[in-house]
């Protein structure tokens, strides 16, 4: 998952991406954490940390020290890696349809000492896990209906007294998300902005307890 600009990165939303597997190595920091990972071609963002991540990265809260953890959309694992080394305790799953997304956040995580990263597609994920803490720079570009899919599919998941921080870009609609999602979750949910930064928002879906 990730964001494309346009027919040519369309690959990152498909399950075998076209391109060549080049790999690259990064050294980045997550939340304090210097790490070093792997990326390639067909992955979204394989060159950095995407602005849209470093936002998110930057202004989520501290999750809980254990509980269950979903980056949704996880690409090459920058953000189930914060989550991990944070809360080395918990469990994090790292969901993507792009099987070499997959791959890299799984040697990713190996490699960063995260043995409790969970790496696959959805179905990594059994059917009566609910999370603790969910973060996502989720996949506007794959359209509004798609997307509004893939967000009613994931956050009603949330456990009880759980939270979502989704990061979206102000331009592609993260205001006028934050009341479909109100709607569409109902009563038990509250869903409000939870930070801004260079031209994105932080989404905050609370499930009440």
């Amino acid at each position: 998952m990730g964001k494309s600009n346009g027919t040519a990165n369309e690959q990152y939303f498909s399950s075998a991406p076209q391109s060549a597997d080049v790999r690259k190595t990064l050294e980045v920091t997550l939340r304090d954490h210097p790490v070093t990972v792997e990326t390639s071609n067909g992955v979204f963002s394989a060159h950095r940390v995407d602005l849209g991540t470093s936002v998110l990265l930057r202004h989520a809260p501290m999750p809980p020290l254990e509980g269950t953890f979903l980056d949704l959309g996880c690409g090459w694992g920058a953000i189930a890696l914060a989550l991990a080394l944070e809360s080395p305790e918990a469990t994090v799953y790292a969901v993507d349809v792009n099987e070499r997304a997959i791959e890299l956040a799984r040697s990713n995580a190996e490699a960063n000492g995260c043995g409790n990263i969970h790496a696959g597609t959805a179905a990594v994920v059994p059917g009566d896990v609910r999370f603790d803490v969910i973060w996502s720079n989720p996949p506007i570009r794959i359209g509004k209906e798609a997307l509004h899919e893939l967000l009613m599919e994931w956050l009603p998941r949330l456990a009880s007294d759980g939270h979502a921080y989704l990061v979206v870009q102000r331009n592609l609609g993260s205001d006028s998300l934050i009341p479909w999602l109100a709607e569409h979750l109902g009563d038990g949910y509250e869903v409000g902005k939870y930070a801004s930064s260079k031209g994105y928002r932080v989404i905050d879906v609370h499930k009440l307890a």
